[in-house]
């Protein structure tokens, strides 16, 4: 007999950064964010007095990534992403401004990356940027559209699932940062 766990259906990956986050401030950890989406609203209509909606909106510029902060002394600048496949991450859920942001990010010494989590198998990876941008010139090339799932594996950290903070990536964010400075010397 199978064991089956409901424990976190219906939760996004997006959800569980945002209380992992908020954990992290209210601990004096980090100082981490969700940015917020960059809308102009056009058109609002009131049609009670305590309540209006908006009918008309666009976004004024394409968005960066999704979360930045400050953790340690370090600039930290992330985007996370979901794929329901199990063997690998298509790209085309990346934005090209999003590879340029990171590369800014990178060149100010900030620490970039993505947190990707793979949700059929319930498994989440801190991945340093580099290897997402490795991937992302092969397929300008005319390489691979998609990263496979051992190359996370291998080149990314995982993040286990705890109670409380639910995704405690601070851990996987030293690893990286670890290698980055073994590399460096």
């Amino acid at each position: 007999k199978k064991d089956i766990s409901f424990s976190n259906r219906g939760k996004s990956l997006e959800d569980d950064l945002n209380e992992t986050n908020e954990f992290y401030v209210a601990h004096g950890l980090a100082n981490i964010y969700k940015k917020p989406v960059p809308i102009q609203i056009v058109k609002v209509e009131y049609p009670k007095r305590s309540a209006a909606v908006i009918r008309e909106a666009y976004f004024r510029t394409p968005s960066t990534t999704d979360y930045n902060g400050v953790w340690n002394g370090y600039y930290v600048d992330f985007e996370a992403k979901e794929t329901e496949s199990a063997t690998s991450f298509p790209l085309k859920n990346i934005h090209a401004h999003q590879i340029e942001h990171m590369k800014h990010v990178v060149k100010q010494n900030g620490i970039a990356f993505f947190i990707v989590k793979f949700t059929k198998l319930n498994k989440h990876f801190v991945t340093p940027f580099h290897v997402i941008d490795e991937a992302w010139q092969t397929m300008l090339s005319g390489g691979r559209k998609s990263i496979p799932l051992v190359i996370f594996e291998e080149s990314g950290f995982e993040v286990p699932l705890t109670y409380s903070p639910r995704i405690d990536y601070l851990r996987a964010v030293q690893q990286l940062i670890d290698n980055q400075n073994k590399q460096g010397e």
